[in-house]
C-alpha cells in the first residue's frame, strides 16, 4: 500500500490579529481531510497549530504531530493525534517533520515559522531536497518575506535560482491545485 501523502504545515502557535488566518489553517486542515492526505506539523493545540490540526481531525485525515518536551506545556502539546512524536530538541523538530513530509507549507506564523521556512528553503538551495516550498499568501502577509528574499538576490547573496525553490500562492484553492500536481509528480 502507497504512503499517504503527507503536508507540512509550518505556521504560528497564535492566531495573529487578521481573522483570516484562522479560517484559512481550518479551511486547509479540512481540504487535507478531503484529499484523504496526512497533516504533519508541530503537535501543538493553539493558534493556528491548533486549528489546522483540529479541522484536519475533524475531516478524518491521519494526525502526524512533533514537539519538543521543552514547549509541550507552552504549546499544549495535542496528545490525540494519529502519530504523537516527543523530541529533545528543536532541530530534531525539524528534521522529523521534515523526514515525514511531501511538501512543505507555510502559514502565517511568527519566528519560529521563518526558521523553519529559511532551513528548509536552504536545504533546497544546497541540493539536499526537492520538495515543493509553499507560502500561503493569505492577505498578503508573506510579500514583505517575497520582498526581502528578492532584495536578497538583487544586493548579490544569491542566485536568482533562489526565488525559483518558493511557491506563493494567495488562497487555499489555488495551494490544493499545486499540492494535487506535486502529488501526480511523485506518484507519476
Amino acid at each position: 500500500m502507497p504512503q499517504t501523502f503527507s503536508i507540512c504545515v509550518y505556521c504560528g502557535s497564535r492566531d495573529g490579529i487578521d481573522p483570516e488566518y484562522a479560517a484559512v489553517a481550518e479551511s486547509l486542515g479540512a481540504e487535507i481531510a478531503a484529499e484523504g492526505w496526512r497533516l504533519v506539523y508541530g503537535a501543538g493545540d493553539i493558534g493556528l497549530m491548533g486549528r489546522v490540526a483540529r479541522s484536519a481531525q475533524a475531516g478524518g485525515a491521519e494526525t502526524f504531530g512533533v514537539i519538543p518536551v521543552h514547549l509541550f506545556d507552552r504549546e499544549v502539546g495535542k496528545r490525540d493525534l494519529t502519530t504523537f512524536i516527543v523530541t529533545e530538541t528543536m532541530h530534531e523538530r525539524k528534521k522529523v517533520m521534515f523526514m515525514n513530509a511531501d511538501a512543505i507549507v507555510v502559514l502565517p506564523g511568527g519566528a519560529g515559522s521563518l526558521d523553519e521556512f529559511f532551513e528548509t528553503l536552504t536545504w533546497a538551495q544546497l541540493g539536499l531536497h526537492a520538495k515543493p516550498l509553499i507560502l500561503l499568501d493569505t492577505n498578503g502577509y508573506w510579500a514583505p518575506l517575497n520582498a526581502l528574499m528578492q532584495h536578497v538576490v538583487d544586493q548579490g547573496f544569491a542566485e536568482r535560482t533562489l526565488l525559483d525553490f518558493v511557491q506563493t500562492v494567495p488562497d487555499v484553492p489555488t495551494l490544493m491545485a499545486r499540492l494535487r500536481d506535486a502529488r501526480s509528480s511523485i506518484t507519476a
